[in-house]
């Protein structure tokens, strides 16, 4: 879950690789590091913390011009955050700088080897292990085929980059479990772990697949495998542009995101919607009717807010096609050696399309014969492929650490799942119209969540010295509740715990006090009064409530009221979300936090 990035070619490759950087921050920010080389030496700078710490630090120095070189931005595992622990990494002789992302799990039993081997380790990291086996490796071959056997000794996860002084004119790269892409110039050709840091310079991008290598030189690359099997892998063209990676007049990434969520839910509906049917379109599933119709259960696999929107989408298959539908962390899934149904249709939801644990989860429903289609928002991922079939999110890049228009996106694409299976079996056509109708009209109904924002704020603002908060919700709004505390406990750091409203009084309610805000999901739905209920429970016991709401709620009930607009009660959750959303982002702001990175968290979790 770190950045790489790297450059060959003509132009100084600093600026280069530290822009790139920049717009990698978001996958890691502990610390940063360069390493270009420079009349057959390498010279490395870096920084513990911020990518602004590394341009001060390089700026403190003399120049050092070079046209090729590599750089990374990390979010540490093996090693605090330190400038000994930065990357790239050194052998010992200073020949060979690597840069890593991933975990190698048996790095420990390799750091005693090479000790005993009188090696001096310079730092904490696996990644240093790489820098030594490489160039214990190298001899009369090539560099690449010294990465290819030091890969070989290594038990776990990389996305890899290597220069070797002696060879001023190449890189090697090497992927398993951590994503790489190369991207195609002219007369020049860069290395990253996220197009992010690509598309101000190119739209041609080469993805790495699993087991796979590439010797990239400025006017060429080749690729091959572990084996040292030639393949032949073409560019494609992203449809992403560097503006998109922009603030474009927003404060953080985290508020843009929020405010582009109408435009990308239309995105996600446009051409899947069949009016003259009442269903939708999902034609990645590659499933026709006959075996949407043979599926007998649903089950999501996500991690994070990707959990909770499958969460949401279980809700939605359960209540529109009356098929049995569960969510569970992906993270979970493979270690309770699951038993895999083959009239299972399983959905793997990841907004990059890399999340390890969610990978794994495919590669084990695969192996014992699952059929598993994805929900990914970045075409050419390693669950897009692994799964081979799925529904891509249109969701647009998103940056902030914290995703708001990648998991509204999921549970449209879900309600849209559900919408299909449904009228493959018994969902009336005057029901699949309802649905259809309110999927139409759910970027008006976000846009008049956004537009309650300065309401919003005052309630952040009255609740911003609350060292602790409830969310609590029923069925539907039970994962609305979940996510609501994950959101405000990742980017605010106040902490929040989420609780199915009927569970409070077994237990938690001990909890209520004047000190205690409650956040209650309250939709205008069939278990309003229920919900009314609740939050008479917690007033009596003189506990703040928030409530969340399109229901026309008495007098008093709630010392504060977010409200959202009316739609149809199946799609309720994703408005009830948003809202939830910007509570979680003023209280953030109101405390000062960095939205966009909060601290100890990246946005692609590429490690177990």
């Amino acid at each position: 879950m770190c950045g790489i990035v790297g450059y060959v070619g003509d132009r100084d490759a600093t600026p280069v690789l530290v822009e790139g950087l920049h717009r990698l921050e978001y996958r890691g920010y502990d610390s940063a590091g360069v390493a270009v080389l420079r009349k057959g030496k390498l010279v490395v700078t870096k920084a513990a913390g911020r990518v602004q710490e590394l341009r001060d630090r390089l700026a403190e120095s003399a120049p050092v011009a070079s046209t090729i070189g590599i750089a990374h931005t990390r979010w540490a595992t093996h090693g605090e955050p330190s400038d000994r622990n930065a990357h790239p990494h050194l052998d010992a002789a200073g020949r060979i700088a690597v840069v890593h992302n991933g975990i190698i799990e048996n790095a420990e039993p390799l750091r005693a080897r090479l000790t005993a081997e009188g090696v001096e380790l310079a730092s904490d990291t696996d990644t240093e292990v790489f820098a030594h086996l490489i160039a214990a490796e190298l001899g009369t071959g090539s560099l690449e085929d010294a990465v290819r056997a030091a890969v070989r000794q290594v038990e776990g996860t990389y996305g890899l980059v290597v220069l070797d002084r002696t060879r001023p004119d190449e890189l090697v790269v090497a992927r398993n479990g951590s994503p790489i892409v190369l991207g195609i110039g002219d007369g020049e050709m860069y290395v990253a772990s996220d197009v992010a840091a690509l598309v101000h310079h190119t739209q041609r991008v080469v993805f790495l697949d699993d087991g796979e290598l590439a010797t990239v030189k400025a006017n060429e690359y080749r690729t091959s495998t572990l084996e040292a099997r030639r393949t032949s892998k073409q560019p494609t063209t992203v449809d992403v542009l560097a503006d998109d990676y922009e603030l474009g007049g927003f404060p953080d990434f985290m508020r843009k995101e929020m405010a582009e969520q109408p435009e990308a839910v239309e995105r996600a509906l446009r051409g899947r919607l069949d009016e003259r049917f009442a269903t939708a379109h999902l034609g990645g599933l590659g499933l026709d009717a006959m075996a949407l119709r043979a599926v007998r259960r649903v089950k999501f696999l996500g991690c994070g807010s990707a959990y909770y929107a499958g969460q949401m989408g279980a809700t939605l298959v359960e209540e529109l096609a009356r098929i049995p539908a569960d969510a569970e962390p992906a993270s979970e899934f493979r270690y309770r050696n699951p038993v895999v149904d083959p009239d299972t249709l399983y959905v793997a939801i990841s907004q990059s399309g890399e999340t390890l644990d969610t990978l794994a989860a495919v590669q084990e429903l695969r192996r014992k014969g699952g059929r598993v289609i994805g929900a990914v928002n970045v075409v050419g991922s390693a669950v897009a492929r692994e799964c081979g079939s799925g529904v891509f999110l249109h969701a647009g890049p998103e940056v902030s650490v914290a995703s708001t228009k990648a998991m509204t996106n999921m549970t449209v694409s879900f309600a849209m799942l559900a919408l299909l299976l449904g009228r493959v079996r018994d969902l009336s056509a005057s029901s699949g119209a309802r649905i259809v109708n309110g999927l139409r009209a759910l970027p008006e109904h976000i846009e008049q969540v956004l537009g309650t924002d300065d309401a919003v704020r005052e309630v952040a603002r009255h609740y911003s010295k609350a060292t602790h908060m409830f969310f609590l919700g029923r069925v539907r709004g039970w994962p609305v509740a979940r996510e609501g505390a994950q959101k405000l406990k990742e980017i605010s750091y106040v902490h929040a715990e989420a609780y199915q409203s009927a569970e409070l009084k077994h237990g938690p309610l001990a909890l209520i006090d004047p000190d205690m805000p409650s956040v209650v999901v309250v939709p205008d739905d069939e278990l309003l009064s229920k919900n009314l209920s609740t939050m008479e429970q917690i007033k009596a016991r003189g506990g703040p409530v928030i409530a969340v709401t399109n229901a026309d709620l008495p007098d008093g009930l709630a010392d504060h009221v977010i409200r959202v607009p009316r739609g149809e009660p199946e799609l309720d959750p994703i408005v009830f979300t948003i809202a939830l959303q910007m509570l979680a982002y003023h209280l953030a702001v109101e405390l000062g936090r960095d939205v966009d990175k909060p601290r100890n968290l990246a946005k692609s979790v590429t490690v177990e």
